[in-house]
């Protein structure tokens, strides 16, 4: 059986002026897509779990059974249809039965319009303007930009295919932190990093995990956790283990409508990230940029414009 990214590469290839096909992606995934919000709580979770879980049963039951069934209360539940963008769990309720007939439902019942890189785009625009409904309440992102610009030595953990974003975020903040240590190599590499960092006097790792979710990256945040560093996640999943095991979790999409993802969400997070480090000290940030900039004149890092 071909991998997803296998089945992406036979289904994906770029022609000229054709329209993209519809894919119909499976229950499990349009659910996924549904649940994955940043700021669901340990409970809001495990509702979302149990429906992806059971969603045939579930999309049936009457709140009261769900309840149950899930072990929170009746107000946990509308709570969450309502952190997860709908008006009750009426209105949740019809969406999951949607899903469960095969119905698609909702904005996402429109179709696709353009051609692959048309839609390859259309999907990051919506990614991003989920984050841009996300950062309406910004202070999450303020708290965390605070604690990483206070940690020092800062780490940042990024392995196999989200080595980029890591290198990304680690290269600009130490334009703006004394401190900052890059992760790049997994197994006991990785280990023997995070913990120096933690006898070092570290506090925080931020750790990257894009799809595939690699077995390492859960290792290497179970070791940061043990070693007493806390963990924040850039990932695009607020469901499952690395989530779980996070101090702090943002969930970002990634575009996955060409054969490699697209990580414009993500990107855009990590510059968010970093603005509030530099808000964090601003004396600091101010009299590290002047001498950044001192020795790249100096030694002429950049072209003149």
């Amino acid at each position: 059986m071909p991998s997803p990214q296998q089945a992406r590469a036979q289904a994906s290839a770029i022609t000229s002026g054709r329209a993209a096909p519809a894919t119909e992606a499976s229950p499990t995934s349009r659910l996924r897509t549904l649940f994955d919000r940043p700021r669901l709580s340990p409970g809001q979770r495990r509702i979302a779990q149990y429906l992806i879980d059971h969603l045939h049963e579930a999309a049936f039951l009457s709140i009261t059974d769900l309840a149950d069934r899930v072990g929170v209360s009746q107000p946990s539940v509308t709570r969450f249809a309502s952190a997860v963008g709908f008006s009750g769990y009426p209105a949740l309720r019809e969406r999951l039965q949607a899903v469960a007939l095969g119905g698609r439902g909702g904005p996402a019942a429109e179709e696709n319009r353009g051609n692959e890189l048309q839609a390859a785009v259309d999907a990051e625009i919506e990614n991003l303007a989920n984050l841009r409904r996300d950062f309406a309440d910004a202070d999450r992102v303020i708290e965390v930009g605070r604690e990483l610009a206070a940690s020092a030595p800062l780490t940042v953990l990024g392995l196999r295919i989200s080595v980029s974003l890591a290198e990304y975020f680690a290269y600009a903040a130490r334009r703006i932190h004394p401190d900052v240590r890059l992760v790049t190599g997994g197994g006991t590499v990785a280990y023997d990093a995070l913990l120096q960092s933690r006898e070092a006097g570290g506090a925080w790792v931020l750790a990257f995990s894009m799809p595939r979710h690699a077995h390492e990256t859960l290792g290497a945040v179970r070791v940061a956790r043990s070693a007493g560093l806390k963990v924040a996640l850039i990932t695009d999943l607020a469901l499952g283990p690395l989530a779980d095991e996070a101090d702090v979790a943002f969930a970002t999409g990634t575009g996955s409508r060409l054969v490699f993802d697209s990580y414009a969400a993500p990107g855009v997070m990590c510059a968010a990230l970093l603005q509030a480090m530099t808000d964090a000290d601003p004396g600091r940030t101010q009299a590290r940029l002047e001498e950044y900039e001192h020795v790249a004149d100096e030694h002429q890092f950049f072209l003149r414009d």
